[in-house]
């Protein structure tokens, strides 16, 4: 059994040399070509053997895979923790497996969320829903001292901006009970993606995620990235209020700007006049003709 992975990467020459052995093979060798990218292997070759596609791995299948292991293997394993492994791992049950092992080098044999987010360097979803509460909000000083602490700890903007973007989508996903189940998640995390989702119109959630995008895209060539990702956090929020006198931030304002005012006038401007007032009025009645 001879076996070539990443059949594709073979030059023009190889392949043509490898068709020559295909046409006449022998009876006792089997070929396994495996490749990622079929559409680069020639024709002649596809047309010679016999095709397995294989699937993605869905995150609840590498989940429960993990979960047996855990069980087997006497490790207590949160299912949070689980799920994001499953994520991180992007479908592929052999990288799961290694970051199963790294987590447990790690933390040992008791681990959560909170220890696999740590260790995989990834943004607690909290901070997600966070965001869009204030952006929904308008409470555009808290999100952007919540921009600021995320940031303080290590995270990259643009990973910040894939991060909220994916969000927006997952909450774009859960608006019709047909599309629900498009979203990976645990039953506790889908609740709160559907309580959050119910809370913003469909319009305004297309829009979000075409913001997100953009500002996502647009980061990479920013010569000032911070402010590029403030900007982009503050336009989320004129999406969602349209209303430019939105938002506790701006009642604040008003009502600062209102006591400022009551705090400058006079008690008595209205009843009282100035003795130049006064003066000024007696000339006028002086100088007034006589009549005749």
């Amino acid at each position: 059994v001879y076996i070539i992975d990443e059949v594709h990467m073979l030059s023009q020459q190889a392949f043509n040399a490898f068709l020559k052995t295909l046409e006449e093979p022998p009876k006792h060798a089997i070929f396994i070509l495996a490749t990622t990218e079929k559409h680069k292997i020639l024709p002649t070759i596809l047309s010679r053997c016999q095709i397995f596609d294989f699937k993605r791995i869905t995150v609840d299948d590498i989940t429960g895979h993990l979960a047996r292991i855990a069980v087997k293997e006497e490790i207590e394993a949160e299912e949070k923790g689980l799920h994001v492994i499953a994520q991180k791992a992007d479908g592929a049950l052999r990288d799961a497996l290694s970051i199963f092992d790294r987590i447990v080098t790690f933390s040992g044999t008791r681990f959560g969320y909170r220890e696999v987010i740590e260790n995989l360097n990834v943004l607690d979803y909290d901070y997600h829903f966070k965001m869009v509460d204030m952006a929904r909000d308008a409470q555009r000083t808290q999100l952007l001292l919540l921009v600021n602490e995320v940031l303080n700890l290590g995270f990259d903007g643009g990973h910040l901006l894939a991060g909220l973007a994916e969000h927006i989508r997952n909450l774009l996903v859960v608006d019709r009970p047909e599309t629900a189940k498009l979203l990976e998640a645990t039953d506790e995390i889908k609740e709160r993606y559907v309580a959050q989702s119910a809370t913003i119109n469909l319009e305004k959630k297309v829009a979000m995620l075409e913001h997100m995008v953009q500002s996502e895209g647009q980061y990479r060539n920013a010569n000032n990235k911070r402010l590029h990702l403030e900007l982009a956090m503050l336009l989320l929020v004129r999406l969602l209020n349209p209303d430019p006198g939105s938002g506790p931030d701006k009642a604040q304002s008003k009502a600062a700007d209102a006591s400022n005012a009551s705090a400058g006038a006079s008690p008595n401007s209205g009843a009282a006049q100035t003795p130049q007032a006064t003066h000024k009025a007696e000339e006028k009645i002086s100088t007034k003709a006589p009549e005749v």
